[in-house]
């Protein structure tokens, strides 16, 4: 009905606005209806054709998006991504990136895992998570390791003013290398306390050095030490230890870093204090290190124990970890 009395009204000389004010729209449409009479005649006022409703997918498609996942991707490709599987599929991309949405998977993202072969790793893990949970009386744990081989990079670091006007701050890409020093660190576990010693490398001498360190500050304490099984930490170490009958040594199951108190500390020291940092000598990197220290014990807690269960990080219970 409003098609016809727009092109009547038209018929009778009324102009575009005429009509647009006494039927209340826009003269767009009356001029889109008054052209299309005079293309196509009455067949004009018809509806145009629809597209119709959106194609609706199978399961089965679902399906096939999923076991292309277990094929090895196209020559050339190391691994799948969204164009490919489309391709592959015959699939619409968007289709293909629901599905793989709705899964939780995420090509691009890649998980790591290290799986401890320790036959005796029931009784390692069992041994230091008791010394963390329920340490002996009036004794002093200990988390020890070392970080080797730190880098003094020089880098250029700034402001940088951009066209628009805002300023950024950051560092060039660039940097000039200044050698490199080695940090032993011990951990308390009931304080948070971290002691720490600079060596230019990681022998057994720089170990008991260390170790000699931390020792003579406690000497008067049972000390349980808690470290991995590299080889530095282990060659005549009877000798040592026969001269301290208070110290005891816990090592961690092989390829089991994680249960080492004082890898947290790394990390934090890494995030808080070199990443990103510029210094242009070993010692000026060392005094980075000991200034980071001297800020983070005042205000040191111990790291919580909240495990339940420990055993080896299989890569299907490495992935269970992560989720929960």
């Amino acid at each position: 009905m409003f098609r016809s009395k727009v092109i009547m009204m038209a018929g009778d000389g009324e102009g575009a606005l005429s009509i647009a004010r006494k039927m209340e729209t826009r003269p767009a449409t009356v001029t889109k209806w008054r052209g299309r009479f005079a293309r196509l005649g009455l067949d004009g006022l018809r509806d145009a054709p629809r597209p119709g409703q959106r194609r609706r997918y199978l399961p089965d498609d679902e399906k096939r998006v999923l076991r292309m996942l277990d094929q090895s991707p196209p020559p050339g490709y190391a691994q799948w991504n969204g164009t490919l599987l489309s391709q592959a599929t015959k699939l619409p991309a968007d289709f293909v990136w629901k599905v793989l949405r709705s899964h939780g998977i995420q090509l691009q993202r890649r998980r790591s895992w290290c799986i401890s072969t320790d036959p005796q790793f029931a009784q390692k893990a069992a041994d230091v998570v008791g010394l963390y949970l329920d340490p002996p009386e009036n004794a002093l744990v200990l988390c020890i390791d070392e970080k080797p081989h730190i880098q003094a990079l020089e880098r250029a670091q700034g402001y940088l003013k951009l066209p628009n006007g805002r300023a950024v701050t950051g560092f060039s890409h660039e940097y000039n290398r200044h050698g490199t020093t080695t940090l032993f660190a011990a951990l308390e576990t009931a304080t948070g306390q971290v002691t720490a010693g600079h060596y230019q490398r990681r022998r057994r001498v720089e170990f008991l050095d260390f170790m000699n360190l931390v020792v003579s500050a406690h000497s008067d304490r049972e000390i349980h030490v808690i470290m991995d099984n590299l080889s530095t930490h282990k060659p005549k170490r009877d000798m040592w230890l026969a001269r301290h009958k208070n110290v005891h040594f816990h090592y961690i199951p092989t390829h089991a870093s994680w249960l080492n108190q004082v890898e947290v500390w790394f990390s934090l020291l890494s995030r808080y204090a070199l990443k990103g940092a510029s210094f242009t000598s070993p010692n000026e990197l060392r005094e980075a290190i000991d200034r980071f220290i001297a800020a983070y014990n005042p205000a040191a807690h111990p790291f919580e124990w909240t495990k339940k269960v420990v055993h080896p990080k299989s890569p299907e219970r490495h992935y269970a970890d992560l989720c929960n």
